[in-house]
């Protein structure tokens, strides 16, 4: 096989696993937590041409973001795995989407104390 053939291979290969990536925040929009999440990022990114926060400040802000849509992404993806996995009542499979979805809600509350520290100054 041809070097070239073998790029072109493996940029198509490249091009189809972010075409998937692109199908699941497809998806994830569908979810009335994530679009929450898009709403609230949004409404964070305003607030921050508003407030004209420093670069490091939109550094940390925009990390928060990526953590928490991140992680509200892999709990849905736990959430659909443990549906299919145990589609009846199950305690356990309960206390794993319990887990996961603890794991946004800590995230989610660093990045709003994160939110006030940065903003708070800006707003008094």
């Amino acid at each position: 096989m041809s070097h070239y053939l073998k790029m072109g291979l493996q940029t198509y290969s490249i091009l189809k696993s972010f075409g998937f990536a692109f199908k699941g925040l497809k998806s994830a929009l569908n979810e009335r937590n994530f679009r929450l999440h898009v709403f609230s990022a949004c409404s964070i990114i305003a607030l921050g041409f508003y407030c004209k926060i420093t670069a490091s400040e939109w550094l940390v802000v925009l990390i928060c973001i990526g953590l928490v849509m991140s992680m509200e992404l892999m709990n849905t993806a736990i959430e659909k795995i443990v549906d299919i996995v145990s589609p009846q009542f199950n305690e356990k499979a309960g206390k794993i989407k319990d887990i996961a979805a603890a794991a946004v809600l800590i995230v989610s509350i660093v990045s709003l104390i994160i939110a006030f520290i940065i903003f708070l100054p800006y707003l008094y």
